[in-house]
């Protein structure tokens, strides 16, 4: 274990990750290579003057050095996000759709043309004949329930 109390181990661990990190891109062996740079600075030193100690504070830095630029570069540089509406179910609500198959009377399914294909339809019991247009209600499961449009 005498290897992991020299400087000069420390300094080529360094160079080794931060060369590594152009083949492999992240941040994360940048990093470790920042740690190893400062653990190696401790062993010089003489102030991380066991394996133990050495490795415990090379852990540690990783750590701190992983977080400190999580957070800058997430705070500072981050890209732009948008988080759309992640319930289509509201989106849909009201839209008006061309009925290609008679539904009803009663629970009798039909198909409405929508978002460019077709789909299964429920009426809310009333006829609704090809052809005419309907007002999306709701969607359950894989079919939208209608209701015509009476104009």
């Amino acid at each position: 274990m005498d290897i992991l109390l020299q400087f000069e181990t420390w300094v080529i661990l360094a160079v080794v990750f931060s060369l590594a990190e152009i083949f492999v891109p992240g941040g994360i062996l940048l990093n470790l290579g920042i740690s190893s740079l400062l653990v190696a600075v401790g062993v010089h030193q003489e102030v991380l003057d066991t394996w133990v100690l050495t490795l415990t504070a090379w852990f540690i830095s990783s750590s701190i050095l992983f977080f400190l630029i999580y957070y800058f570069t997430d705070k500072y540089l981050a890209g732009d996000h948008v988080v759309e509406n992640s319930h289509e179910e509201i989106d849909v609500y009201g839209k008006e759709v061309n009925v290609v198959e008679q539904i009803g009377p009663g629970n009798t399914p039909g198909r409405i043309s929508f978002q460019g294909t077709t789909w299964k339809a429920l009426g809310d019991g009333s006829l609704i004949q090809a052809g005419k247009k309907a007002s999306i209600i709701c969607k359950e499961n894989i079919s939208y329930i209608v209701e015509p449009i009476e104009k």
